[in-house]
């Protein structure tokens, strides 16, 4: 199953979950003359008894209205918002 965040030590960059609980949506073609677009990194259904591309560079192709419980996005923020002057 899933995990909650920072269970695991960061990856030599010093980030964390990298891969594991879903496949992230990318903004990348699948190629260049096709309409798919390529998920990133694997799920937590990866096991490595049937699925061997369980790392950040593995791909895996997703039409767009696709839609599956181990598929998701990576939200990303600004450790350092710039704070907005006070009225």
């Amino acid at each position: 199953g899933t995990c909650p965040v920072d269970s695991f030590a960061p990856n030599g960059f010093g980030l964390y979950n990298v891969i594991g609980n879903v496949w992230e949506w990318t903004s990348s073609t699948w190629t260049a003359a096709d309409h798919a677009v390529a998920a990133r990194g694997g799920s937590y259904l990866c096991h490595a008894s049937y699925c061997r591309r369980y790392r950040v560079s593995a791909r895996s192709r997703q039409v767009p209205d696709s839609t599956a419980g181990n598929l998701g996005f990576r939200i990303a923020g600004d450790p350092c918002p710039v704070r907005v002057a006070e009225r």
